[in-house]
């Protein structure tokens, strides 16, 4: 008695649905792996389960990107959309650019000349001197600098110095005019005393005598 025919459709219970993922799963993956090996096939594969995790098979001669790339140019069907093609466009830019700017540093710094052109020797010649003249002229602007910043430092130096001077000249002029100060209102103070009260000398005929 043959197998009964089993209905295709979404599986309720969701013990049952993970079970016949997995092994569903499994299958295809086998079967994947079976036809690379037997018939030389490229393969990729990609599944997402519901929970969204992600399951991936690919032949090992080739990976998904050249995968997707032979169907884009085959089936004529864009997989990327214009932002995407101009940022891979802008990433080939760059690496050219790049592959470029390296040919060029190795030329500066004399190697692999030898299969340049004449005109491409006098072109190579010609930004040697440019920079060489660019460099000449930052170190006359860096010296320039030096010394204009030594100048400024100098002329600070001599102002901070003379400032100190009036500075002093001007604490030793407080200084003389509290002596001053002192010294009259000593004497004005004398003077107030009656010279009853005045200290006298011990002996006091000693100038007399003299």
């Amino acid at each position: 008695m043959g197998r009964g025919k089993i209905e295709i459709k979404r599986i309720e219970n969701s013990s049952n649905r993970q079970v016949t993922y997995s092994k569903r799963r499994n299958g295809i993956i086998k079967k994947a792996k079976e036809i690379t090996v037997l018939c030389d096939a490229k393969v990729s594969l990609v599944i997402f389960a519901s929970s969204g995790k992600m399951v991936e098979y690919c032949s090992p001669s080739v990976t998904v990107t050249d995968i997707l790339d032979k169907y884009h140019g085959q089936a004529g069907k864009k997989l990327w959309d214009a932002k995407h093609e101009n940022l891979s466009n802008e990433v080939d830019r760059v690496k050219k650019d790049n592959d470029s700017m390296q040919v060029e540093l190795r030329h500066l710094k004399g190697e692999d000349i030898t299969s340049l052109t004449h005109k491409e020797l006098m072109a190579l010649e010609a930004a040697l001197e440019n920079g060489l003249a660019s460099n000449r002229d930052k170190q006359s602007k860096f010296i320039d600098m030096v010394i204009e910043n030594d100048r400024a430092l100098e002329e600070e130096h001599k102002r901070l110095t003379y400032e100190l001077h009036k500075q002093e000249m001007k604490i030793e002029e407080n200084v003389r005019e509290l002596e001053n100060g002192y010294h009259q209102r000593l004497g004005n103070y004398n003077n107030q005393i009656p010279f009853a009260f005045r200290v006298q000398p011990i002996q006091p005929n000693l100038q007399e005598r003299m």
